[in-house]
């Protein structure tokens, strides 16, 4: 920034210096006509343009409206050195008589951004610099002004090659004609823009939009009455350098309307949001503020890492946003939530922060009620995928008991029947038949135990977490090592949940992670029980494509915390649940 207030002070005071001198000249030229009007005309226009340009640019750096200002003023200089006696400046006065209006038309159609907007816009300013520099090569080595008229006792055009006042006035009839055509379809651009402009740009563009628009359309009559050789004083033309001479001052006058309406917008904001206010009522009252009838919000969650609407529902920002411009809001330095606007609001980054500088406080009071709908939301898909899930697995232990003990249980009855009867008769086969029970007795057990297991580890009633989590990573068909525990008892939900978090967690890892080893972390973090799993396996796992993953966020979720799945394919899988555990 000092590099800058250094580089615009030297610019501010090369235009004092050109503007000094140049009214010096044209006050002390004798064959230039209406002298004091030229000066006051360099004064008003050139330093206006180049004054106002130079603070606008201070103030929006980021911004080229500054840099056009100040060179649409520089550009007025050039173009009034025709004026002078000096025959090099009268000579580049000639050449560049028109140069002014280029960056002028460059200004109007990149206002109020900065920037040029379409392919059409380049393209039509492109010409116009060619038009106003080059074009006028072939006038300049063709005319001999005070022969032609153009001027009575002035200096010698030193581009002069061969004097043809016929091929001179064609060119510049030519120029002329190109310069309607330019002029009309500029006029047409800001007319079109100012259509389909929304409120908020309007306010900001009309005042310079009606400066420069006059500007066009007295610019082509001008040009057009010199094509077909009608006559106009010299009184049209100095009329027509007064909505020139507007543009930055009525620049001036939008800033200042800008900042009355910014701080009448947040007066009446603080008002509103001061006392009670409704739900709902707050997106209105910044959409007000603003003056954007379209504008949504956002409200960031921390905890989920996510944004939601007002009713709490998940949002995916650069969906909800496609088209729009964001803008976050903060609350001591902490995001709170996001301002979904018309992206010409971006050129008012003042009314912007004032407005969300003043909402933040509400905003975070809305966004709590908006975090508990979500909560309230997610419990409840929870719930009923929970709900879902507990019937699949009590048809599934259904089926395992039918097809696993309850078989072995009713061969092992079968078996003994036969042997009650065999022993008085055949005690050999007695035997062998009790021997059979024995080995169905004892699968029969194994599989009882191998259930209970899955509905309720004893080890991690008896003797919590940390052994539960070893008794899994020692059953692992990979290596798994333990790399951190809790060392301590928690409420048995909690234990459960991260029970079954590693289990899950282990269980896809042999059957689709192609995983050499594994790691598991269970520890304390920020009041949070943390159980971390991670491979060294393929990744690409996706919570969404299977119940097994989804199953766990859901009990997670149903006490509060958050499940993490991290798996860029080629990379392994980490598996991360944070559960409350105060």
């Amino acid at each position: 920034m000092i590099g800058l207030r250094r580089a615009l002070w030297l610019i501010a005071a090369g235009g004092l210096v050109v503007l000094a001198v140049q009214i010096w000249l044209i006050a002390s030229s004798d064959y230039a006509l209406d002298k004091g009007l030229w000066v006051a005309l360099d004064i008003v226009i050139g330093g206006g343009f180049v004054g106002v340009g130079l603070f606008a640019w201070y103030r929006r750096p980021d911004n080229r409206v500054g840099e056009l200002m100040v060179a649409t003023g520089f550009a007025w200089f050039l173009s009034t050195l025709g004026l002078v006696e000096p025959a090099l400046l009268f000579t580049l006065g000639l050449l560049l008589g028109n140069l002014y209006v280029a960056p002028a038309i460059h200004l109007l159609l990149a206002f109020p951004a900065g920037r040029l907007a379409s392919r059409f816009d380049r393209w039509l300013v492109g010409i116009t610099y060619a038009t106003v520099t080059i074009g006028f090569l072939p006038f300049v080595f063709t005319v001999d002004p005070e022969a032609s008229g153009h001027c009575t006792n002035c200096p010698e055009n030193l581009f002069l090659i061969e004097t043809n006042h016929g091929f001179a006035t064609t060119s510049l009839d030519l120029l002329s004609t190109a310069g309607v055509v330019i002029l009309l379809a500029v006029l047409g651009r800001l007319i079109g823009r100012w259509r389909h402009a929304t409120p908020p740009m309007r306010r900001i563009i009309t005042p310079v939009f009606l400066s420069g628009a006059a500007l066009m359309a007295m610019l082509a009559v001008l040009l057009a009455a010199s094509v077909v050789g009608f006559e106009i004083s010299s009184t049209f033309y100095y009329l027509t350098l007064i909505p020139f001479g507007l543009v930055p001052y009525l620049f001036l006058a939008s800033l200042a309307q800008a900042r009355m309406l910014r701080g009448g917008a947040v007066g009446e904001l603080v008002a509103k949001i001061g006392g009670t206010i409704a739900p709902g009522e707050l997106r209105n009252a910044l959409a007000r503020a603003l003056n954007d009838p379209s504008l949504d919000l956002a409200y960031w969650l921390p905890d989920s890492e996510c944004h939601v609407d007002p009713q709490g529902s998940r949002i995916n920002l650069a969906d909800f946003a496609s088209g729009r411009a964001t803008s976050p809001v903060t609350l001591d330095g902490e995001r709170v939530a996001v301002l979904v606007h018309d992206p010409l609001l971006l050129d008012e980054p003042e009314l912007i922060e004032a407005v969300g500088a003043a909402a933040a406080l509400a905003l975070g009071k809305e966004r709590l009620d908006a975090e508990l709908r979500a909560k309230v939301g997610e419990l409840r898909e929870s719930r009923a995928r929970l709900l879902s899930i507990e019937l699949a697995e009590r048809g599934r232990l259904e089926r395992d008991l039918h097809d696993g003990a309850q078989q072995r249980l009713v061969s092992l009855a079968l078996d003994l029947r036969l042997a009650q009867s065999a022993v008085f008769e055949d005690p050999e086969q007695a035997q062998r038949l009790l021997e059979g029970a024995g080995e169905e007795l004892e699968q029969a057990l194994a599989e009882l135990r191998e259930l209970a297991r899955g509905i309720h580890p004893a080890v991690l009633t008896d003797r919590g977490i940390d052994p539960a989590v070893e008794s899994l990573a020692n059953r692992a068909p990979m290596p798994v090592e333990v790399v951190e525990k809790l060392g301590e008892r928690v409420p048995k939900p909690i234990e459960l949940a991260a029970y079954f978090v590693v289990s899950e967690a282990l269980t896809n890892v042999a059957k689709y992670a192609h995983a050499s080893r594994a790691l598991i972390r269970v520890g304390r973090e920020n009041g949070r029980l943390v159980v971390e799993v991670a491979d060294d396996g393929i990744g690409g796992a996706d919570p969404s494509r299977g119940t097994g993953l989804r199953g766990l966020e859901d009990r997670v979720l149903a006490l509060g915390g958050r499940l993490d799945v991290t798996s860029p394919v080629g990379t392994g899988t980490k598996v991360i649940a944070r559960i409350p555990c105060e």
